[in-house]
């Protein structure tokens, strides 16, 4: 929605096809330019074909935002191999194929934007629970946001990525069940509440837009303080 109103026409990705279709159209109700379509961002064949009906439709590819992830809330000597790689093949081998796959016809045009969605868990070991698997996907975000940058600033590609606290979403709803933690996570926010979506969107569209024109290889906290204490 936050592309949307800031001019650009979107492709709405979600794993859940239906889903995907709500927020396409929300946007055409606004008269926005947009398509829905079912990815699952660890199959690189679906990245593949997504991608590419995207640069059709809108005839170039000019902003790529990782946001997809899960996480596995056990502690390492509990936590199941297949739990550890499919929060690694969402969270960081999708990132990678969509990247991967976007970049082409960045590449080719000379131009284009990404951001990782990553997470203050990628720079810092959290400590409110154990969540491994999360931290070594959001901690390797953080570094190939880095990479990537260096690797495709001769193609005039940008790339960035923010790091929310937690974020008022049904995922982090579902963690306000036990009064303890939330309370735990309210203290350690300096500015004592939860982060609203649309202020992680804000930055996101910030770090796509031409305003971010000298900004790469940066991770750009969105945390109300978190990481400050």
């Amino acid at each position: 929605m936050a592309f949307a109103q800031a001019g650009a026409s979107v492709a709405v990705t979600d794993i859940d096809g239906t889903r995907a279709a709500g927020v396409a159209d929300e946007i055409s109700g606004t008269g926005g330019q947009t398509f829905p379509a079912r990815l699952d961002v660890a199959d690189e064949r679906e990245v593949d074909r997504v991608i590419e009906e995207t640069r059709s439709r809108f005839g170039s590819l000019d902003v790529l935002v990782n946001n997809a992830g899960v996480g596995a809330r056990v502690g390492t000597a509990n936590l199941p191999t297949d739990q550890w790689q499919r929060v690694l093949g969402i969270g960081l081998t999708g990132a990678f194929f969509c990247a991967r796959t976007a970049a082409k016809p960045m590449i080719a045009q000379g131009r284009g934007a990404i951001v990782n969605v990553a997470s203050i868990m990628g720079l810092t070991g959290g400590g409110l629970y154990p969540n491994p698997a999360y931290h070594a996907v959001k901690g390797a975000l953080v570094n190939l946001t880095r990479a990537w940058a260096l690797e495709w600033a001769p193609h005039g590609i940008r790339v960035n990525a923010v790091a929310p606290a937690f974020v008022r979403t049904a995922l982090v709803e579902s963690l306000l069940a036990d009064a303890a933690l939330k309370r735990a996570i309210l203290d350690a926010t300096l500015i004592g509440r939860l982060i609203e979506p649309e202020e992680i969107a804000a930055a996101v569209v910030f770090l796509a837009s031409d305003a971010a024109a000298m900004i790469t290889g940066h991770t750009l906290p969105v945390d109300g303080g978190w990481l400050a204490r």
